[in-house]
């Protein structure tokens, strides 16, 4: 008879950790066995390993370089691509689920593995749900499986460069950086700024335009393309010393003439516009991070409150009225947000309706304020403890204070979109 597996190695102040439960009850929110399961998976690391690195990559603005290489361990840079091609297969409400459970422990990390799962999410799951000819969803099949076998066999990092200082972010205009078709592929010039995961990434997803000779620039000829970072041309300069989300490491890029060879193609042809017209929740994911540091703002209140805080006296304030009613506003507040948002990334899919698009809306305002607002209820409960860079709240209060600004959907966005569409219908005018 073989003798069980020895289990892995673990310190004795791991073994001291209560494990949190989940931010969403599998039972309550009806979710799978294999979701709850990759949810726990994702929740263990964030809780034993991300939670305990996240100060020092805050502190010196550093990319978490070791939480990557823990999540490709644990198989989790692979969460959208197909279980077929050696990834978890999880569909798009499974990985805002993950993605929020890591940014209780690290927003940084979520923030940034957001940019790199949506290289797989957009071409996978989210591309099948769109309509292509047969040879162009054959010839798509084949390009992303080149990427995936890199992601699943050798831990490849992919990033999603996105802002480039003008409205082409915000789907205003067309994408400043331009491919140029030549023969094999194309030569793409272009900058971009605020580029999450710079000098970190092995490639950067880069949206582009299109743009042949004589042509005009159009959105409809958007491009995402996979540049080697390693590539002749590509070049990241500036400083990043932010406020918040200071281990994104976001950067500029600069790409002067780079040669992409045409199986760097992320999407086919068109494929991009088409998603961004007809699949609008493909815009909601970085707010996962966002509720992830929602709960974590909670969580810490009740623990500081209950004297339960590692590191700190266990003494206890709890019995405060003033402290209760506030941490009763928090829990209202935190499952008000948690509610709408996990509507609408359930209910994500391709052409949804015009309410659903509003909620969707609805849920990224109230993500994004929600979670800083929480914040600031939390330091101003807490008291001036909360203020110390030695605890968490301090840094949670200045990495949800970001989240209104990301594009494409901004807090001011949301609001002018849910106000413009709700009181007109398309082609409707004063006029």
């Amino acid at each position: 008879m073989t003798a069980p597996a020895a289990k892995p190695a673990r310190s004795a102040a791991l073994d001291q950790i209560d494990t949190d439960a989940p931010l969403f009850d599998p039972k309550a929110f009806r979710l799978t066995g294999e979701q709850a399961a990759i949810m726990t998976r994702a929740r263990h690391l964030g809780q034993t390993v991300f939670a305990g690195r996240a100060a020092a990559y805050d502190r010196d603005a550093r990319f978490p370089v070791e939480n990557y290489k823990d999540l490709h361990k644990a198989g989790l840079l692979g969460i959208a691509i197909p279980k077929a091609l050696g990834g978890l297969g999880a569909d798009y409400q499974t990985y805002a689920l993950t993605a929020a459970e890591i940014g209780r422990y690290c927003g940084a990390t979520a923030l940034t593995w957001n940019m790199h799962v949506c290289s797989t999410l957009w071409s996978g799951p989210l591309a099948d749900d769109l309509e292509m000819d047969d040879a162009t969803r054959a010839e798509h099949a084949r390009r992303r499986a080149i990427h995936y076998k890199r992601i699943i066999d050798d831990g490849a990092i992919y990033s999603q460069p996105f802002s480039e200082g003008g409205a082409a972010a915000a789907g205003g205009v067309a994408f400043g950086t331009e491919a140029k078709p030549v023969q094999g592929g194309w030569i793409v010039n272009g900058k971009k700024i605020f580029a999450s995961l710079s000098g970190h990434a092995d490639y950067y997803g880069v949206l582009c335009t299109e743009l042949a000779e004589g042509e005009k620039a159009s959105r409809r000829n958007t491009l995402y393309l996979a540049i080697p970072a390693k590539a002749d041309g590509v070049s990241v300069v500036g400083d990043w010393d932010p406020l918040g989300m200071r281990g994104t490491v976001s950067r500029t890029l600069i790409f002067k003439d780079v040669f992409v060879p045409e199986d760097g193609a992320l999407m086919p042809r068109g494929v991009y516009f088409k998603a961004a017209s007809s699949w609008p929740h493909m815009f909601l994911t970085l707010s996962p991070t966002y509720i992830g540091l929602a709960q974590a703002a909670y969580d810490f209140t009740v623990r500081y409150l209950r004297g339960e805080v590692p590191g700190m006296p266990p003494v206890k304030r709890r019995m405060y009225p003033t402290k209760q009613i506030a941490v009763a506003q928090m829990h209202i507040k935190l499952e008000q947000t948690k509610a709408i948002w996990f509507q609408a990334v359930t209910e994500a899919c391709a052409n949804p309706t015009k309410a659903q698009v509003l909620r969707a809306y609805a849920a990224q305002y109230s993500a994004m304020e929600g979670a800083n607002e929480l914040a600031t209820l939390a330091i101003r409960t807490c008291g001036g403890q909360a203020m110390l860079k030695s605890l968490p709240l301090e840094r949670i209060y200045r990495d949800s204070r970001c989240g209104s600004l990301m594009l494409p959907w901004t807090a001011e966005l949301c609001l002018d979109r849910i106000g413009r569409e709700a009181l007109y219908e398309p082609g409707e005018s004063d006029e």
